[in-house]
């Protein structure tokens, strides 16, 4: 893979889950996206909203192993299926190649713990979790996307372990509110920290257009390429245990603990992308509440 890909401007995927569920997928428990993958019957379904994001624009889908790492599959007792289900993850994702061989296929390594919140177990937990899950996706993807991490120890440690892969990396970080990242560290602190052999860029993921906007001059300083994965969240805060969900609502979604935005439809988000674009971002893409009609807005901009 060129490493200068992002140098230009590219337009990656949308929000997976949040598009199946608005499909017809009936979510278990807090798999969310991978309930996709547990039932054989929404396989085709997960295939067409990976080809839909294609046909809209995207030039990269993101692997639908968010929630597929192995502390959601245990708190949802289904942690037999770790080896399947991100190995079917990637399957499926890889199918769409037979109709789109130019499309590239990022392996998404999400937080392996709580989301939108530092992981403070010990160093040998994450990287057993991180390696566990990288190992099984590597032979399926073009590159490596850390998605929605939460600090510089995080990064560092899934770098450390995909270096062996040798494969470019995508970085992924997330901020709630204000300047920093959940850690209280800034992006920048991951460039003087970290040393990064074949980074393609950064992005903030799973942030708001307000959030992307009051952090892009810190982005843009570090001139490398940049972007943003933009969700329609009200608030971003770590997604609950399942043992912290009533028993009677095992139907219970991001949405309903993080609200939904009303106002960002595709032209909303598009005015956003092209202030964006013109400050220089290259890497422009969705989460959680865009779907394939946003990013075919976003690819007006290429």
């Amino acid at each position: 893979m060129d490493i200068n890909f992002f140098k230009k401007i590219r337009i990656l995927d949308g929000g997976t889950g949040q598009e199946l569920l608005a499909r017809g997928m009936k979510p278990k428990g807090t798999l969310w996206s991978a309930s996709a993958l547990l039932d054989q019957n929404y396989h085709n379904l997960l295939l067409n909203t990976h080809l839909d994001y294609i046909k809209a624009g995207a030039d990269v889908i993101v692997t639908t192993t968010f929630a597929t790492r192995r502390v959601r599959l245990l708190e949802n007792k289904v942690e037999r299926k770790f080896e399947y289900l991100n190995q079917k993850a990637c399957e499926i994702a890889q199918q769409t190649k037979k109709y789109y061989p130019k499309v590239l296929v990022a392996g998404g390594l999400p937080p392996q713990n709580l989301t939108y919140k530092v992981d403070d177990r010990p160093d040998k937990e994450i990287i057993n979790d991180f390696y566990g899950q990288a190992k099984l996706i590597e032979p399926y993807i073009d590159f490596f996307y850390l998605d929605v991490l939460s600090s510089v120890r995080e990064i560092k440690i899934a770098i450390d372990c995909i270096k062996e892969f040798n494969k470019p990396i995508l970085i992924g970080v997330h901020i709630s509110d204000g300047k920093t990242l959940p850690s209280g560290e800034k992006i920048s602190d991951i460039f003087y920290k970290l040393n990064i052999n074949k980074l393609l860029g950064i992005i903030l993921s799973c942030v708001s257009p307000e959030n992307f906007e009051s952090n892009l001059d810190e982005i843009k300083s570090l001139n490398i390429p940049f972007g943003f994965k933009l969700n329609g969240y009200l608030k971003t805060e770590p997604f609950p245990r399942v043992n912290q969900i009533k028993k009677d609502s095992s139907y219970l979604q991001p949405t309903q603990f993080l609200g939904k935005r009303r106002d960002l439809d595709p032209k909303k988000m598009l005015e956003f992308a092209k202030k964006f674009s013109s400050e220089g971002a290259t890497i422009l893409g969705g989460c959680c509440e865009t779907g394939p009609s946003h990013i075919k807005a976003f690819s007006l901009l290429k």
